[in-house]
């Protein structure tokens, strides 16, 4: 990563559109900004965990070692989302791996800043506990859904959630280039796989994929899928 030039507006990220409007010169005065190429890591599993990120522009993926060879990608991040907040706990390190899928602005505040935020700011503490429980809460519906979905469901659903998170233009492109081998690892199936399915689903033209572009044609569809894998 490189350090570069503030450029946040005090506006974007979760801590600012919660923080007290007084607070914002503090956020401001210890914030880094930092650039980061796409592919490049913004930490990775293992290291000391000594502050938190924050996204102002671009997207990220949250990834973990499934075993050796492979990766399970845990979520997304886009604008305005936090990083590294997993970090917080006893052993204060990165239980995760976080990678950025194109070019990111980040902006960094270390530990003791935040948690002065934290203490200060009672709204965002707050805001924090709910982002954690509904966190929680869909960690725990993945990992339901790789232990009970069938694999064409799973592919199903990573599209839907796809959509959800970057959203999508009128022509059903969701608004992220992504690679089929992230989508894989985000779908916790085998590259092979995620190809045969693909090759079906675009058959039925409930999707379409044009280099690192997908299209949504059928959302109703993708949802149908999922609605039969869970009878």
């Amino acid at each position: 990563m490189k350090e570069c030039k503030n450029t946040c507006d005090l506006n974007t990220c979760f801590l600012c559109n919660n923080c007290l409007p007084e607070w914002k010169p503090a956020v401001g005065g210890s914030r880094k900004n930092f650039e980061v190429k796409k592919g490049e890591q913004i930490f990775k599993e293992g290291d000391l965990a000594t502050g938190i990120y924050f996204i102002y522009k671009g997207a990220v993926k949250v990834h973990k070692r499934w075993d050796k060879e492979k990766d399970l990608i845990i979520r997304f991040a886009k604008t305005g989302d936090m990083l590294g907040h997993l970090g917080m706990g006893k052993d204060r390190v990165f239980p995760v791996t976080a990678t950025a899928i194109e070019p990111v602005v980040v902006c960094y505040m270390d530990m003791d800043f935040f948690e002065s935020s934290l203490k200060v700011n009672t709204g965002f503490t707050y805001k924090l506990m709910r982002f954690f429980a509904d966190e929680l809460q869909e960690s725990e519906k993945r990992m339901r859904n790789l232990a009970h979905m069938s694999v064409k469901a799973r592919i199903a659903q990573a599209f839907l959630a796809l959509k959800e998170k970057f959203g999508a233009n009128d022509q059903g492109e969701i608004s992220v280039e992504i690679t089929q081998q992230d989508i894989s690892s985000y779908a916790g199936v085998s590259y092979e796989t995620l190809f045969k399915v693909n090759q079906e689903l675009k058959r039925l033209k409930i999707i379409e994929i044009q280099g690192k572009s997908i299209f949504v044609k059928q959302q109703e569809s993708l949802l149908q899928i999922v609605k039969e894998d869970n009878l």
